[in-house]
């Protein structure tokens, strides 16, 4: 049985080292939730996916350095770009992923060099601030707008884009909101110098899942799209993720999915070892 590939993708990128970093791990057999979670955290990147061929489709799992969890939009980007650079997957096939939150697809399109993943809409509802969430991002009350909750994550409107820039949160503090993340969001500023167009802005903070802040994430547009299609009354927008590495979401809420675009590119690309891939994730994060 062979080692599996080991490839590293940039998703959701405008260049090379931008965007954010996945570790994709392509196997022809499973292992165990212990095994794939050793290897994620030697990755210590926020997102390693495990792909594995189920007939003609995938199965796909996902796992933090800390965790595994239930939706991860980069990972899965970086995940088709894999599978079509390797030729595990011709690229004018739709492919399609069986996962924690049902079935997930990605086409490419050459025209546009974007890929566009199929995700499940996930609906932010108004609630009050749960105890520490203004203090720990170090706002006043006044700059808040808007506080939701969906299944997994907070979500923060702040006044202007400005302040979703300048952020530096209280991360000890943020890892005891009973949350997958946080996500805080404004709309775009009119008329910024920028070389990038977009419609709103957005910061993800996890510490809880082991990120502290994470460069662009993909499932927390799934919220993003319906929250900002409301807003702008269009459903194909553009959102920029203001991390340190920065990368744009190209997003459209299609009934109750929302498609997310973006570009992705290989860094480099190896298989595990021998010794790695016999090895138990149970010894190995327990030893």
């Amino acid at each position: 049985m062979a080692e599996p590939k080991l490839i590293l993708v940039d998703a959701f990128c405008h260049r090379p080292f931008s965007g954010n970093p996945a570790a994709v791990c392509l196997m022809d057999t499973h292992r165990d939730a212990a095994w794939m979670q050793a290897v994620a955290a030697e990755m210590n990147l926020s997102e390693t996916a495990f792909v594995c061929p189920r007939g003609e489709d995938y199965d796909l799992r996902w796992f933090t350095p800390m965790v595994e969890v239930d939706l991860c939009g980069h990972a899965t980007l970086a995940t088709a770009k894999a599978l079509w650079h390797t030729g595990a997957a011709e690229p004018e096939r739709t492919l399609t992923f069986h996962t924690r939150s049902g079935e997930l697809t990605a086409r490419w399109s050459k025209a546009e060099d974007r890929i566009t993943l199929d995700f499940p809409q996930t609906l932010v509802e108004p609630v009050s601030p749960p105890e520490g969430l203004v203090e720990t991002l170090g706002l006043k009350p006044e700059a808040i707008r808007f506080v939701g909750r969906n299944k997994f994550d907070y979500l923060v409107e702040l006044a202007d884009e400005a302040l979703v820039r300048s952020l530096s949160p209280d991360f000890v503090n943020m890892a005891r909101i009973k949350a997958r993340g946080v996500i805080v969001t404004a709309s775009a500023t009119p008329g910024r110098d920028s070389s990038v167009t977009y419609d709103f802005v957005s910061r993800f903070f996890a510490p809880a899942s082991g990120i502290d802040e994470d460069p662009v994430t993909g499932s927390a547009h799934c919220a993003l799209s319906p929250f900002w299609s409301d807003r702008f009354s269009r459903d194909r927008l553009t959102g920029y993720q203001a991390s340190r590495r920065g990368g744009l979401v190209h997003v459209e809420r299609k009934g109750n999915r929302v498609e997310l675009g973006g570009k992705a590119i290989v860094i480099c690309e190896g298989r595990l070892s021998s010794e790695a891939w016999n090895e138990s994730g149970e010894r190995a994060s327990t030893a």
